[in-house]
């Protein structure tokens, strides 16, 4: 039985501890609040006392929100001062290629190995254990936590040995989703003026022209208005595509697109669609349903 411990029981962390814990594994949780904790207890995990008792296991998931949370959490906390020399952090969060590159410089420091581990998949793919594991940094790490990947997801893509090599992957993914979302709630508007049945044109355009979950299930989403409950929301997309904007920036690049995402999820969250899922930002190109 192996050892590892999870910080962050959102709506990712839990699905992805209760997987580890249901595969064998030792597992350890820990929240800001406790109540999520108190629920894994419940079903068996063992509730760390204190958050530095996570050093314990040896290895460290994080399901953090954003750069704030993991600075706050990891690396502004003296918190990688307890931590043993040969523990490794993996960090599932979605953060900014700068974070990451400071908090790989700031674990080497502390004798830490440190994994960026960003996720392709739901919360309902995240129940199953179906995720799709984008990692990078250093391979024996890797193949150290391969098991614990195994546990959560159908494939780790290994895609380089600086970390934030899959944060960008991992951010230039969820752009590409919010590029979906937008062409879909346009022309589903545009097509409910005319009175076409949206539904149909959902199950037309993603069973012939684009096929793939991502259009048919984000496609349900906006045409059945369904945006509770959230399984990415709006508030979060929006963080992402901020995080494409400037990625691409920092490189000399722009992405024009990513323009048009970042006022429409802007409006979404300013019209209080923040917390619903993301695809909410349909709602925009619907003016007498908004």
């Amino acid at each position: 039985m192996s050892s590892i411990a999870v910080i962050g029981l959102g709506a990712m962390g839990r699905p992805i501890a209760r997987n580890l814990h249901q595969a064998g594994h030792k597992v350890t949780v820990w929240n800001r609040s406790p109540e999520p904790a108190q629920a894994l207890d419940a079903e068996g995990l063992r509730v760390a006392g204190r958050i530095e008792d996570i050093w314990d296991s040896g290895v460290v998931f994080s399901m953090l929100a954003d750069d704030q949370a993991v600075t706050e959490t990891f690396l502004d906390s003296g918190l990688l001062d307890p931590a043993p020399a040969d523990s490794v952090h993996v960090n599932l969060a979605t953060v900014s290629p700068s974070l990451a590159r400071r908090a790989a410089e700031a674990h080497a420091e502390h004798g830490v190995g440190y994994l960026a581990a960003p996720v392709f998949g739901r919360v309902a793919v995240a129940e199953a254990g179906n995720l799709n594991v984008l990692t990078a940094g250093a391979p024996a790490l890797i193949e150290r936590v391969q098991p614990f990947f195994d546990a959560i997801g159908t494939r780790t893509w290994n895609l380089g040995e600086q970390p934030e090599q899959a944060n960008v992957v991992k951010i230039l993914g969820n752009y590409r989703v919010a590029c979906a979302i937008q062409s879909l709630g346009e022309a589903t508007g545009i097509a409910e003026q005319v009175g076409v049945d949206s539904v149909q044109l959902v199950d037309l355009l993603s069973t012939t022209l684009f096929p793939g979950t991502i259009y048919t299930s984000y496609g349900a989403l906006i045409a059945e208005h369904r945006y509770q409950p959230a399984g990415f929301t709006t508030r979060l997309g929006g963080k992402d595509v901020h995080l494409a904007l400037d990625t691409a920036q920092e490189g000399g690049l722009t992405l024009p697109f990513g323009e048009v995402l970042r006022t429409a999820l802007d409006q979404a969250i300013a019209q209080c669609h923040g917390d619903d899922d993301w695809a909410s930002i349909a709602e925009l190109q619907r003016p007498t349903r908004a």
